[in-house]
């Protein structure tokens, strides 16, 4: 079968770079003071694309099914803490995270911080994001919101990566000692924070990820990784607690919870296989990023 849209990887979000192929149809497409922005529908699939890159994908069939494995590693979080009701993101894209922790969590509610209007405004019209009682989203700036709210939320997060024209990206501001020290602070005691980073955890090179996964050290007592299978995408998991689990203690209560009938996300035991508790192999070579020093865009090009 001749494939949707040949790509060119970039590694990532997934971060894909496309090369235009006939048989689309552009359904959407205008430009805003931060990407270019196009809806796209090929073989039954709609996808969002931010100047260059595949930013979110859904299935015209089953709009509740997205195409990024990545994404599914953000529910492993209710391994650790079953009782998350409130839930805040910083990103909308498509809403496909969104859309599946309303259907599958229902006792959660999810607020998320969106900069682009135009973002909105695709989300609603081309990817059935609906805001409910239980699904919010607000335009603003996903760091100075945390700073004035005093709320406390029992998840965090982050899947921050975006683009431009030229390359793949991640805003300095949501990856330093200081805004994680921030997200602690407006975590409850249980909290969790989740964090989408693109790279390896096999390099040895100082990378993004090695860095990333220092600083939250520097601001939570745990930190886990969740390498997916099919991208190079790594779902950090940050947790408040000092408790330190295992694999073996995490498939304990899922397979309890099972038991119970109260697993409602259907792939929890197949990406629970993903679980590694050590840090990445770069960890040793990488920097802690700080206000002040963190040059993420010259660590994204090592990887």
């Amino acid at each position: 079968m001749q494939p949707l849209i040949r790509w060119t990887v970039l590694t990532g979000l997934c971060l894909l770079t496309p090369q235009w192929a006939a048989g689309e149809t552009v359904v959407f497409e205008t430009t805003s003071p931060y990407h270019h922005i196009k809806v796209v529908d090929r073989d039954q699939l709609r996808t969002l694309h931010f100047d260059n890159t595949h930013q979110s994908q859904i299935s015209l069939n089953d709009p509740l099914q997205g195409h990024f494995e990545y994404t599914e590693y953000f529910h492993m979080p209710w391994l650790w803490n079953p009782e998350i009701k409130s839930v805040y993101m910083v990103g909308l894209g498509g809403s496909s995270i969104q859309r599946a922790f309303e259907a599958y969590w229902p006792q959660a509610k999810t607020e998320t911080a969106e900069l682009d209007p135009k973002v909105i405004e695709a989300a609603k019209d081309f990817f059935q994001f609906k805001e409910t009682d239980r699904m919010k989203v607000f335009l603003g700036d996903g760091r100075l919101h945390l700073r004035r709210t005093q709320k406390k939320y029992d998840l965090v997060i982050l899947d921050a990566y975006t683009a431009n024209r030229y390359s793949s990206y991640i805003p300095h501001a949501l990856v330093t000692k200081e805004f994680f020290a921030l997200v602690n602070a407006h975590l409850t005691d249980q909290g969790v924070l989740a964090y989408n980073v693109i790279g390896s955890v096999t390099d040895t090179r100082k990378s993004i990820v090695g860095s990333i996964y220092n600083t939250l050290k520097a601001s939570f007592p745990q930190v886990y990784l969740f390498p997916a299978e099919g991208s190079f995408n790594v779902v950090m998991v940050a947790t408040k607690s000092k408790q330190r689990v295992t694999k073996p203690l995490l498939k304990q209560r899922l397979d309890k919870w099972t038991a119970a009938s109260e697993v409602t996300f259907p792939n929890f035991q197949k990406r629970l296989r993903q679980f590694r508790a050590t840090p990445p192999a770069s960890a040793k070579k990488s920097e802690i990023l700080t206000d002040d020093f963190a040059p993420v865009d010259g660590l994204l090009r090592t990887r």
